[in-house]
C-alpha cells in the first residue's frame, strides 16, 4: 500500500510546542521505550550513484535499498527497499540473521535467492547486475507518535549522523559527521488516504515549510565531501 510523506525541517523550540499538542491527540509508539529509539541504516547505490542523483533529479518513480537496525542491535535486521511514485512512498522489507548480513557485507549474496520474499530476488538481481553497494549509514534518534485514524505517523529525527563505513553499523561509538546545524531536526508526517482533519489544523497553526530534504542525499553529501 502506497502512503503519503510530508518532510519538514523544524527547530528544537518548533518541537517542544508540536510535541505538547500531539501529547494530547496521538500517542507515543510502544516499540519506544522512554519515548526514542535510535535508527542506523546503511544504504546501498550503484558506481554511478543513481539512487542518489535521481533523488536531486526529482525522478518520479525510483527506489532505494537499505538494511535497517534499531538500538544498534542485531535481534531485528531488514533489507528494505523504499519505492516512491511522486509524493507516495511504498516500503517492502525482508528479514536478515545476523549470519545472512554479514554475508552480504562479505558480497555473498547467493542465500537470497533462497527467500520466499520478492524483495529478496529483486535486490539480488540488483546487487548483481548494477553492483549495488553500501554507500553510507545514516545515524539518528527517532521520537514517535501514532494517530490512529488514517494510520499518521509523526516522527522527530534528531542528531542525524553521516557514518562512512559498513563496518560500523552495530557500533553506537562509530566515528560520525552530523548533517545539519545545532538545534535542527527533521519532522515526517505518514498517512494513508487523506491527513484526517485534526491532525491537518495541527500543522496549519504552525505553518511549517514543507521539504524535500533527503536524510540519505545529505549524509551521502557529506561523505563525499569528507572524501575529496
Amino acid at each position: 500500500m502506497y502512503r503519503h510523506e510530508l518532510k519538514f525541517l523544524i527547530t528544537d523550540v518548533d518541537r517542544i510546542e508540536l510535541r505538547n499538542v500531539l501529547q494530547h491527540v496521538c500517542r507515543h509508539d510502544p516499540h519506544a521505550q522512554d519515548g526514542f529509539y535510535s535508527i542506523s541504516s546503511l544504504y546501498f547505490d550503484d558506481m554511478y550513484q543513481t539512487a542518489y542523483q535521481e533523488k536531486l533529479d526529482g525522478v518520479e518513480v525510483r527506489k532505494k535499498y537499505r538494511i535497517r537496525i534499531y538500538n544498534n542491535s542485531d535481534s531485528v535486521i531488514s533489507l528494505e527497499c523504499k519505492y516512491k511514485n511522486g509524493s507516495y512512498i511504498h516500503k517492502e522489507s525482508v528479514k536478515l540473521t545476523r549470519e545472512e548480513y554479514d554475508s552480504l557485507m562479505q558480497g555473498d549474496v547467493s542465500f537470497l535467492v533462497k527467500k520466499q520474499e520478492p524483495l529478496a530476488k529483486e535486490f539480488y538481481v540488483d546487487y548483481k547486475t548494477v553492483l549495488l553497494r553500501p554507500c553510507v549509514n545514516v545515524v539518528y534518534e527517532r521520537e514517535p507518535f501514532i494517530y490512529d485514524e488514517g494510520t499518521v505517523r509523526i516522527t522527530f529525527d534528531e542528531n542525524i549522523r553521516a557514518v562512512r563505513s559498513s563496518e560500523y553499523l552495530f557500533d553506537s561509538s562509530a566515528p560520525s559527521w552530523a548533517i545539519l546545524p545545532p538545534g535542527q531536526l527533521v519532522l515526517e508526517v505518514k498517512f494513508t488516504g487523506l491527513l484526517p482533519e485534526k491532525i491537518r489544523r495541527i500543522f496549519l497553526k504552525y505553518g511549517y515549510v514543507q521539504t524535500q530534504a533527503s536524510k540519505f542525499c545529505m549524509c551521502l553529501e557529506k561523505i563525499n565531501g569528507l572524501l575529496r
